[in-house]
């Protein structure tokens, strides 16, 4: 479990195991703009639907154990702290919407979905356009806005850890801070 003076093991296992797979995900769309035709670029795409999915269900699981734990973390405290946690509650935002619209977007495709072969969505005839639109629309879109509040999250443990020598970081590595 966690407690105020820092996270318990699962929240910083699950928060690295997603930091891992975030990795991989958008080196994938990364590589895709940049070197479309590579082989690497097409082995790491091929991985693009279930990562994701896979990333739906851990952030699920994360917010879940968060919510569970959410009187025992550590506290945001003051005018920063609660800009922190506005931060935080629009990453868990975009976590759940990006998978999601790519998820809505799948089914109204008509193709079916079964990540490591688990048949999540069955196939069908057609196309239902009102639920691919949307998809289409903001999932690339908003991946790259989530992409870059993921690289201000990093640079801001950095940010309290060099410049305001404050060990946030040590609350997601060691569970507990460190005096720097």
């Amino acid at each position: 479990m966690d407690s105020p003076a820092g996270y318990g093991i699962v929240s910083r296992m699950l928060h690295w195991l997603m930091a891992a797979c975030f990795a991989w995900h958008f080196a994938g769309a990364l590589l895709y703009v940049t070197v479309p035709e590579a082989g690497v670029t097409k082995f790491v795409g091929s991985t693009h639907f279930t990562m994701g999915f896979t990333l739906l269900v851990l952030v699920l699981l994360r917010g879940a154990w968060g919510l569970l734990n959410i009187r025992r973390r550590p506290p945001h405290p003051g005018r920063l702290g609660r800009l922190a946690t506005m931060g935080h509650l629009v990453l868990y935002l975009l976590m759940i919407l990006v998978p999601g619209l790519a998820l809505l977007r799948q089914y109204g495709s008509g193709e079916p979905f079964t990540p490591y072969g688990i048949p999540v969505m069955s196939g069908f005839e057609g196309k239902i356009a009102w639920m691919t639109a949307p998809g289409d629309l903001l999932h690339s879109f908003l991946g790259w806005v989530l992409l870059a509040l993921i690289l201000g999250h990093v640079a801001m443990a950095l940010v309290h850890r060099y410049a305001w020598h404050d060990d946030v970081l040590g609350l997601m590595t060691r569970g507990r801070r460190r005096r720097v």
